[in-house]
């Protein structure tokens, strides 16, 4: 293993000028600076973790809190983890895994224990039990100060509670709770996700449409994304003047079965489906082959998924993609400019793009 003390005599300068080139906490010039780099680069020069972070009291990681669920599509989770832990690298982190089920407990571990210098939350509920430790601390994540007088989670003020995350303790939704105040938030517009939906299938002269939506337990869990497309649906169906009817599903073939059966018993003259549910698509395909119905001639059917699976489909989507590579490449840039003291609260929307493919036509004319 190459050493500070190699990448010096190789540069031709002290190990103290490569540390600081290396820390940026000395101005060093441009010549030397680009010598020292060009024979880290040649020597294959690693800094080593642990003293890297003792010189820095930091610890150069990135903790990305994870949903592992079944009611979950996990490809989508998957997406936006490796997009986190790639562009975490580009920066110079590297990425700690954490499971979402820990809920608050895995908050307060990280940010008691200096585990991390900052924190991505996934599978964000409107109600989310973890967002008041991150709305302000008391117990410094990394020898900090101490806590402020106003930063305090209920009617419990002790400064050192462990019940709350220090002030340095950066963090991330990719989601969006009820109420975003003192947090910064990175999430598709699933509002307008749904909107876009109605909106295109009135268009098309749809005036029954039926909505297969995840499973039950995504809407008792009042998650954030499921309940603002759901939103945005009902939004738009009652300005276009249409009837909407919502039905969560398990997914799969035999839970699709009964969902449709369901939702032709209730309103049979539906004549389009808007699906938020990717382990659904293809059984709905299916259900609707069996049955005669022709897609899009008698009934259209829209997405809200990833793009691969509406390419791949068997009738290509119409669809709103979710971006998943771009939400976790934007939310760990956030967290990178908060972790430098260049960062606000904010919550960034992605703006859905309705893409019309084979799925959606006209809508059929009746008897």
């Amino acid at each position: 293993m190459v050493t500070l003390a190699e990448v010096a005599q190789h540069a031709g300068v002290s190990a103290s000028t490569v540390s600081y080139v290396l820390s940026g906490k000395r101005s060093i010039s441009a010549n030397t600076r680009r010598r020292v780099e060009e024979s880290i680069r040649r020597l294959g020069y690693h800094p080593n973790a642990g003293a890297r972070a003792l010189a820095s009291s930091r610890s150069n990681v990135i903790a990305l809190m994870i949903p592992l669920r079944t009611d979950m599509y996990v490809p989508v989770m998957m997406e936006i983890a490796i997009a986190v832990t790639t562009t975490a690298r580009a920066h110079g982190y590297d990425v700690l895994l954490l499971t979402g089920e820990e809920g608050p407990d895995a908050v307060r571990r990280v940010a008691g224990s200096g585990l991390a210098d900052g924190m991505i939350l996934m599978d964000v509920e409107l109600d989310d039990e973890r967002l008041p430790l991150l709305r302000g601390g008391g117990a410094p994540a990394h020898g900090g100060p101490p806590a402020r007088a106003d930063s305090r989670v209920g009617e419990d003020s002790r400064v050192g509670e462990d019940s709350r995350v220090g002030d340095d303790q950066s963090a991330v939704l990719i989601g969006l709770p009820a109420d975003t105040t003192g947090l910064t938030c990175v999430d598709l517009d699933f509002r307008a996700a749904g909107a876009l939906c109605v909106e295109h299938l009135a268009a098309l002269g749809h005036r029954d449409i039926a909505v297969v939506g995840e499973a039950p337990a995504v809407y008792e869990r009042h998650t954030g994304f499921a309940e603002r497309t759901l939103d945005g649906l009902r939004s738009q169906a009652r300005e276009s003047g249409v009837r909407l009817l919502h039905r969560p599903c398990e997914g799969g073939y035999a839970a699709m079965a009964v969902t449709l059966a369901r939702i032709l018993d209730e309103r049979p003259g539906t004549t389009a489906f808007v699906v938020q549910n990717e382990s659904a698509v293809e059984p709905l395909l299916a259900l609707l082959r069996q049955q005669g119905r022709a897609v899009p001639e008698d009934v259209s059917v829209v997405a809200i998924c990833p793009e691969q699976v509406a390419v791949q489909a068997s009738v290509r989507l119409t669809s709103v993609a979710i971006p998943a590579q771009e939400m976790g490449r934007y939310a760990v840039e956030h967290l990178v400019a908060k972790l430098d003291g260049r960062g606000d609260d904010e919550v960034v929307l992605l703006a859905p793009e309705l893409t019309v493919r084979a799925s959606s036509g006209p809508a059929p004319a009746r008897a």
